[in-house]
C-alpha cells in the first residue's frame, strides 16, 4: 500500500468514524426525547438505527486491522489507527446505552410518569454536549479541549447522585418501584455514556502525545 493510498484509506476510516459518531449522538438525543415524550415510534427508530451503528463499528474495526496487517504503521500513524479502533468501540457502547433508553420508553409506555422528568433531561443535556464537544476535539486533535471535556463527567456524576436519592425516596411507595427502577437505570445509562466520552478524551490525548492518561479520576 503506497503512502498516498494509505493516507486515503486513513481518511476513509476517519470519515466513517465521524459518521458513526454523528449517528450515536443523534440516537442519544432521540432516545431521551422518546422517553420524555413517551414516544414509542421514535424509540423504535433509535433501536433500528443501532443496527447501522453496529455495522459501522465493524467496518472500522476490520479496516483498522487490515491496515495494520498490510502497512505495519508506526509512530503517529499507528496511534491514529489505534485511536479510531478504541473510539469506535466506545461509540458502539454508547449507542447500546441509547438503545436501552429507547427500550425503557417502550416498557413504560402504558402509564403517565409518577412525576415530571426534570433531572434526567438535564443530565442528558450535559451528556449530549460532552459527546458533541468530544467529537469536535477529535476532529481538531485538541488535547486541551479533551481534558476539559472529561472534567464535565463530575457534573454528570453529581446529577446521578441527586436522581438516585430522589428515586429511592419515591420508590418508598411500592407502587412506584417498577417505574422508578427503570428511570434509575436510564440515569445509569447516561452516566455510563459520559464515562465513555471520558475514554474518548483519553484516546484523543494518546493520539496527540503517545501517553495514556486517566482523566477525571
Amino acid at each position: 500500500m503506497k503512502r498516498q493510498s494509505f493516507d486515503e484509506h486513513l481518511e476513509h476510516l476517519h470519515r466513517t468514524l465521524l459518521s458513526m459518531a454523528t449517528l450515536v449522538e443523534e440516537n442519544i438525543i432521540k432516545s431521551v426525547k422518546s422517553l420524555v415524550d413517551q414516544n414509542v415510534v421514535l424509540a423504535g427508530h433509535v433501536i433500528k438505527q443501532d443496527e447501522v451503528i453496529n455495522a459501522l463499528e465493524l467496518e472500522i474495526e476490520l479496516g483498522c486491522f487490515r491496515t495494520i496487517a498490510l502497512q505495519q504503521p508506526v509512530g503517529s500513524d499507528l496511534r491514529k489507527i489505534g485511536t479510531m479502533l478504541k473510539i469506535s468501540a466506545d461509540l458502539e457502547r454508547m449507542g447500546d446505552y441509547a438503545t436501552s433508553i429507547a427500550k425503557t420508553t417502550i416498557r413504560l409506555k402504558d402509564k403517565p410518569y409518577m412525576k415530571p422528568l426534570i433531572d434526567i433531561p438535564q443530565m442528558a443535556t450535559i451528556v449530549k454536549e460532552m459527546v458533541r464537544d468530544a467529537l469536535n476535539a477529535y476532529i481538531a486533535g485538541n488535547q486541551e479541549d479533551a481534558i476539559h471535556i472529561a472534567q464535565r463527567d463530575d457534573e454528570v456524576d453529581k446529577l446521578y447522585t441527586i436522581i438516585f436519592d430522589d428515586l429511592i425516596t419515591v420508590m418508598s411507595n411500592t407502587s412506584n418501584i417498577h417505574q422508578g427502577s427503570h428511570l434509575l437505570l436510564v440515569a445509569q445509562y447516561l452516566e455510563r455514556i459520559a464515562d465513555h466520552v471520558t475514554n474518548i478524551c483519553e484516546w484523543i490525548v494518546y493520539m496527540k502525545t503517545g501517553e495514556i492518561k486517566s482523566l477525571n479520576v
